[in-house]
């Protein structure tokens, strides 16, 4: 190889190894990048962006074009904006969710709008994720488009993605930059995520222990589950297993089940079985249990042991009393009443009493 061809293959060596060095710089960005989460149930929700600043540009419409646009770079002779600025988007399910009332797959995908005038615009999640913004834009990577309304919200000089109203089962998700917010809404089927999910890891250690089985039984009787099948997993819970121990907290939770399943007189002699087990506390809340469920002979009976077993405790005659209110038993309810407040009772069970007694013109 002669000097010339040997500097030339040097200096190509050095230009690559520039461009490569160049390429891994960590410096700061003129858009710095953001992550905000949250949680729903037991599913995380996570969008990554860049956030511009306004900088007194005039944002939609000008900077932000309305409508599908050839950007001049890349492949996409039709883009949406890409949500942000430098590179895609992407938002990142957990688990299966609804984004505006259609089914997303759990996973990653870049998030693209569509602004139009009028305050409308579509959301649109693609499977593309590594591309640069919306440059190489394919709409038949298109994983879901959702039309939404755009609304007025105070200034908002970095483009910023947050949370708002968190329920139970969902989370409205807006991106807020200038005086504009794109909001959306995502939903989890929480209490069937839930739920597999037990059911994926109980045959593992967590299956092995007592407090589990309980724990997931009340769940599903409380968040609209299978009942029968919260009802197996209760009598795991109580017997059958190596990990399983008859309480008054798992009869408990059986006897709302049976209850629930209108298994009635199922329901009254586990209630029983529980009232030999329980302390004074979980009397007393067996005792409402009953009375809500209107089953005031049984309601009667335990709030009347509590009062046998505990003679001054004034909140088992406070509760007697309730009950006996709830019924239509006047004399027996001020009488059980007035006994509460003769026993000096804590404030909470005074106040209590004294509220019963004045709604009977008693006091």
């Amino acid at each position: 190889m002669n000097n010339k061809k040997l500097t030339t293959f040097f200096m190509c060596l050095l230009l690559m190894f520039s461009i490569n060095t160049f390429a891994q710089l960590n410096i700061p960005r003129g858009s710095q990048q953001a992550t905000v989460s949250q949680r729903i149930g037991i599913s995380d929700i996570s969008i990554t962006y860049s956030r511009p600043s306004v900088k007194e540009r005039e944002i939609w419409g000008k900077l932000v074009p309305y409508g599908m646009n050839n950007l001049g770079f890349g492949t996409s002779k039709a883009a949406p904006w890409r949500a942000g600025a430098d590179e895609n988007t992407t938002i990142t399910f957990s688990h299966d969710a609804e984004v505006e009332g259609k089914p997303i797959k759990a996973g990653t995908y870049g998030f693209h709008i569509e602004v139009k005038p009028n305050n409308k615009a579509t959301i649109i999640l693609s499977h593309d994720i590594n591309s640069w913004g919306s440059y190489y834009y394919d709409a038949s990577k298109d994983a879901l488009r959702a039309d939404i309304e755009m609304v007025n919200v105070p200034h908002h000089e970095l483009l910023t993605f947050n949370f708002n109203d968190v329920q139970t089962n969902s989370a409205i998700a807006s991106l807020a930059w200038e005086k504009k917010a794109f909001p959306f809404k995502i939903s989890f089927d929480v209490t069937n995520i839930v739920i597999d999910e037990f059911k994926s890891k109980s045959t593992g250690r967590i299956g092995f222990r007592r407090e589990n089985w309980e724990t997931m039984a009340r769940f599903s009787l409380n968040n609209g589950g299978d009942l029968n099948e919260a009802l197996n997993w209760i009598d795991n819970a109580i017997s059958g297993h190596f990990y399983s121990q008859k309480t008054f907290q798992n009869l408990a939770i059986k006897g709302q089940i049976l209850n629930k399943l209108g298994r009635k007189g199922e329901f009254e002699t586990l209630m029983n079985d529980a009232s030999k087990l329980a302390n004074t506390v979980q009397l007393n809340a067996l005792g409402y249990q009953m009375l809500n469920a209107k089953n005031y002979k049984y309601a009667i009976k335990f709030f009347k042991l509590n009062v046998a077993n505990n003679p001054k405790d004034a909140n088992s005659y406070d509760s007697l009393g309730e009950a006996y209110k709830i019924m239509g038993d006047k004399k027996n309810a001020i009488k059980n009443l007035k006994k509460a407040l003769s026993l000096n009772p804590p404030a909470n069970v005074k106040a209590n009493s004294e509220k019963l007694l004045a709604e009977l013109n008693a006091l």
